[in-house]
């Protein structure tokens, strides 16, 4: 018996017109243009999937808007931020002329601590913000109500963000901007924000009764902490008002 050598279907080759050839390269050509949008479209959604960071360190660009008296306060601010945080407590650290400061605060239970360090006066002061600090702090600050998402939307550095308008108990009238690119700690941007939908990229608070807009610079997920409210040996507990009144030069 003679078998007959059959090319497989898929294999078989047939001589096409001018016309058919046309037809199929320009469907190859749709296919190949259909696969990679695909591709696009899909490492696109993959890169902007919501990153939960539980640690790291937030840079922020901070502009100041003063009233005629703080006008002075704000001259020696920093207009750059950074904010480590591990899990709910946060570390901020900066220089004011001969001193170095480092704040520390549980954005959920609102408990604070505050290091003042000055090694040319061989001096260490620490300053506990407990409940009836923070109460008293937050009945000064304006308190924000009235959050609306708008729709609008637009990129802020590598963040799709949300436009939200708010108000305040004084008049105030504000707006936001928030992604979902990105979720970091609850209340990192202070109580009044809780309940935004997604990470705040911009906004506006006041803080020492300063108004600023914080917009975010870079979110970089490092290994920081971990962080404690217990005062360091040999550190000196005194109040703010304390603390203000030997800069002031009071008693």
């Amino acid at each position: 018996m003679i078998l007959k050598k059959v090319s497989p279907p898929s294999l078989k080759r047939e001589k096409l017109n001018g016309k058919q050839f046309l037809k199929t390269n320009r469907m190859f050509k749709s296919m190949k243009t259909g696969v990679l949008a695909a591709i696009l479209i899909s490492t696109a959604i993959y890169a902007n999937a919501q990153k939960k960071v539980a640690e790291g360190t937030v840079t922020y660009i901070v502009e100041y808007n003063p009233t005629e008296d703080q006008k002075d306060a704000v001259a020696i601010l920093p207009t750059e931020q950074k904010v480590k945080f591990n899990g709910s407590i946060t570390k901020m650290e900066m220089e004011q002329g001969p001193a170095s400061i480092i704040i520390l605060q549980d954005v959920v239970s609102n408990l604070g601590l505050v290091l003042i360090d000055v090694p040319v006066a061989q001096m260490q002061f620490a300053v506990i913000q407990g409940k009836e600090e923070y109460e008293k702090a937050k009945a000064n600050t304006p308190k924000f109500s009235d959050f609306k998402a708008t729709g609008e939307k637009k990129m802020i550095g590598t963040y799709n963000t949300e436009k939200y308008t708010y108000k305040d108990d004084k008049g105030g009238a504000y707006e936001l901007w928030a992604t979902t690119d990105v979720e970091l700690p609850t209340g990192l941007a202070g109580e009044s924000f809780k309940d935004i939908k997604g990470s705040l990229v911009k906004y506006t608070t006041f803080k020492q009764g300063i108004k600023q807009t914080l917009t975010i610079k870079e979110i970089k997920e490092e290994k920081v902490g971990p962080f404690k409210l217990d005062v360091p040996s040999g550190y000196e507990v005194k109040t703010m008002e304390q603390i203000m009144a030997m800069q002031g030069g009071g008693e």
